[in-house]
């Protein structure tokens, strides 16, 4: 039993490790063609190959399910067109048996996914965005045309709205906007700043420019009457400090994709969401998308497993690695489309994270059922036949 079970891993690792590292040259050297037209003085060859080196291990976690999938039926056709696997079944090994095998052998597939999507992928997405911001004055993800957007309750009961027009590589921000409405509806002051800072819950604006609006501003405007005072006052400052549940990381969450981010990140980012009663919706499904990833490694060995059950005729293997490949699309469609609908109507986020995995796992379970017994009903079909015929 462990001397097949070492053998089915070191048979797959190696062919999902080659399949791997083939998809990863093949995307990476589309990135390259496609980036080249960006190259130039400012931003030469040498930092859009460091920026490719920092996107592997992003790159790697997109493709290790495929990968595996991919590794998984070749490794698998290769050893039923030696009959290897015919040894096996003669040996009394049954089919849920090889597949409780193939389990097994996912784990250590399982924590290289755990440490990719924890430790290893948030981090180079992290420098990404920097060097990025660095090299070519860009950042990507969440970003408007007027830059980044935040929503917060103040501790009076009011809405402070705040906008970051850019992000800086040192940690602090460029452009900054901050909208203050004390009763939800009305704008009583906006600071604005070239520069501010985050640090210990505070908010350091430089060099401030404050619109101070009258509180009978829009009364005035209304009744088209002259006011007494003046409707708006500007006010300069050299610094203004202000209150604020807004993080340096909860700046990064804004920008990384939220299955980029790590669960603390995630979960940090959801509290802030929920408490200035934001949609978390997206990110919600992305935590519950973070849970069901290693499943999804199990799903593609047990979409793999039914190649074992086939018979393999000469000029066959080629055509079930296609269907194989197939199959392997066609779920991650799916999932896309699941988490396209889910937040269009509204599913509950663990039915959109779920729902793709759990019928490709009931699919590829009822596939090996049914090649595991066919054998078994044929035989009764037959005795059917014959006892009728008598």
């Amino acid at each position: 039993m462990r001397t097949a079970r070492n053998y089915l891993a070191k048979e797959i690792y190696r062919s999902s490790a080659v399949v791997l590292v083939a998809l990863l040259g093949l995307f990476s050297f589309f990135t390259l063609v496609d980036e080249l037209d960006s190259v130039s003085d400012r931003f030469p060859i040498s930092a859009l190959l460091s920026l490719e080196l920092l996107a592997m291990p992003t790159r790697l976690y997109d493709l290790l399910p495929i990968g595996l999938l991919i590794g998984s039926i070749l490794a698998l056709a290769g050893l039923a067109q030696r009959n290897e696997l015919v040894i096996l079944r003669v040996s009394g090994m049954s089919g849920m048996r090889i597949l409780r095998m193939l389990w097994v052998i996912s784990i250590p597939v399982v924590i290289l996914a755990i440490l990719l999507s924890e430790v290893i992928a948030p981090a180079a997405e992290i420098r990404y965005s920097e060097a990025n911001l660095l090299m070519r004055g860009r950042v990507e993800g969440g970003r408007m045309v007027s830059g980044y957007w935040f929503k917060e309750n103040t501790a009076s009961g009011g809405t402070r709205i705040i906008n970051v027009g850019k992000l800086l590589s040192s940690g602090e921000v460029a452009e900054l906007k901050v909208y203050e409405f004390p009763d939800n509806t009305h704008m009583s002051s906006m600071w604005s700043a070239p520069s501010a800072t985050f640090s210990d819950n505070k908010l350091l604006l430089k060099d401030v420019t404050e619109n101070r609006f009258a509180v009978d501003a829009e009364q005035g405007l209304v009744d088209g009457k002259p006011a007494q005072e003046p409707l708006m006052v500007v006010l300069r400052s050299p610094e203004v400090e202000i209150s604020t549940t807004l993080t340096p990381a909860r700046l990064v969450s804004r920008i990384l994709t939220p299955e980029r981010m790590t669960w603390l990140m995630l979960s940090d980012y959801i509290d802030y969401l929920e408490r200035n009663k934001l949609d978390a919706d997206r990110q919600i499904v992305a935590i519950w998308r973070k849970v069901a990833y290693p499943f999804t490694l199990i799903v593609m060995l047990t979409i793999a497993a039914p190649i074992s059950y086939m018979q393999t005729r000469r000029g066959g293997v080629g055509a079930k690695i296609f269907i194989g490949i197939l199959m392997g699309t066609g779920f991650f469609m799916l999932n896309q489309l699941a988490l396209n609908v889910g937040l269009l109507y509204g599913w509950p986020p663990l039915v959109t994270a779920l729902l793709p995995n759990s019928l490709a796992m009931a699919v590829a379970l009822g596939t090996i059922y049914v090649m595991e017994n066919r054998l078994k009903w044929s035989g009764r079909k037959l005795q059917s036949s014959i006892k009728a015929s008598a």
